[in-house]
């Protein structure tokens, strides 16, 4: 792709629906399924996609995002013809300001698009877990000559009103948006992955800054603008897993979708076109001690389980001791699950200590997280 598609990619949001989790950490740089962070997936996406320009824009509780992102060596966004970039709100001559919204945090950072001069942007979350290939997605936009294709998932009627929700033709043009509506029209819902024509783009970020009336926001500003004025709006349909953790219900249940069913987003294939990449964490081997049992899970590097785990996702350097019993657990980097003790359906934060003979959450549906300020 070169040049001719730069990507951005929003990570700046607080993420406090994911309580003590992203206290102190940008909720793109939460740990997953036991070896990755959540960006390490549209960063994965856009190398495998070859696209080698990319723009992260970063906000809340960045120290640890920025570091992690460094110079793109882990995705291989740091070659001759390659650029990762953290790009965080900065002072100006105008002052400094905060990203106001998805739409303004674009706009900040004209002057990075500008000086790359791309033909097509693509905007994305950096907080939404699957797997793609961009390419099909952008050879759409092209094709049908669209000004913004929007990426739309099919989402249960009943779950709609959580979504930017759009209406299509038969030739999937987008005819009508609605974000989050009450009562939803369709059932196609916006992954918050868009592409745009950045001439175009440009024009409506440089009328929306000037609106004081504005949310500076994709979903609530931009595309309704786009559409009213007749551009021509292209959905295209994801066929395939994807997931906003936003939440820790929906964390924990990406978590278990990968434990329980590797057909639903296969991170052991062999195919490298869409492989997942990461910081390797440098631990010691995995140990599953003489009376330890795991079944039905998956454990990273380092892990020691001397206990019984059943539909877990263990993090390295996690420690399970003897006669502890964790079951439907997300075990982060560095916590201890000590002797005797048994939890349920949890989210154990990172360096977490469950002291001896805790009985935590047992038969319960509810998904509780349990950190170093209290369960």
């Amino acid at each position: 792709m070169s040049k001719k598609v730069v990507a951005m990619i929003l990570a700046g949001g607080k993420g406090t629906r994911l309580e003590a989790l992203t206290k102190k950490t940008a909720k793109p740089a939460v740990s997953f399924a036991a070896k990755y962070r959540i960006i390490d997936f549209p960063l994965s996406n856009c190398a495998n996609s070859g696209i080698n320009t990319v723009g992260v824009l970063t906000q809340y509780e960045s120290t640890d995002l920025d570091a992690y992102v460094g110079n793109g060596e882990k995705w291989g966004l740091n070659g001759v013809h390659a650029l990762l970039t953290s790009l965080a709100p900065r002072q100006t001559e105008e002052g400094a300001n905060w990203y106001k919204g998805t739409a303004d945090a674009i706009t900040q950072n004209l002057d990075f698009l500008d000086e790359n001069d791309p033909e097509y942007v693509l905007i994305l979350s950096g907080d939404h877990i699957y797997k793609t290939l961009y390419n099909d997605m952008i050879d759409l936009h092209i094709d049908t000559e669209a000004d913004a294709t929007i990426s739309v998932i099919e989402v249960d009627p009943k779950e709609a009103s959580r979504f930017g929700i759009m209406a299509v033709d038969k030739n999937d043009r987008i005819v009508e948006f609605q974000e989050k509506p009450k009562q939803p029209k369709s059932n196609l819902a916006s992954m918050g992955v868009y592409v745009f024509t950045w001439k175009v783009l440009r024009k409506y970020l440089v009328e929306d800054a000037a609106n004081p009336k504005s949310d500076h926001d994709f979903g609530n500003n931009i595309i309704p603008k786009m559409l009213n004025d007749g551009l021509k709006m292209q959905a295209y349909r994801f066929k395939g897993y994807w997931r906003d953790v936003g939440t820790l219900a929906s964390l924990h249940q990406a978590n278990m979708d990968i434990a329980l069913d590797d057909r639903m987003l296969d991170l052991y294939e062999s195919d490298r076109t869409t492989r997942i990449y990461t910081q390797d964490t440098y631990s010691v081997p995995q140990y599953i001690g003489p009376e330890g049992s795991i079944k039905r899970s998956i454990a990273n590097q380092g892990a020691i389980i001397l206990g019984s785990c059943d539909s877990c996702v263990i993090s390295s350097d996690a420690v399970i001791e003897e006669g502890a019993v964790c079951t439907r657990c997300v075990i982060m980097r560095g916590a201890r699950v000590k002797v005797g003790a048994q939890v349920n359906n949890a989210i154990i934060a990172p360096d977490v200590v469950i002291e001896s003979n805790e009985k935590i959450n047992l038969n319960s549906d509810e998904i509780v997280l349990i950190s170093n300020g209290g369960k």
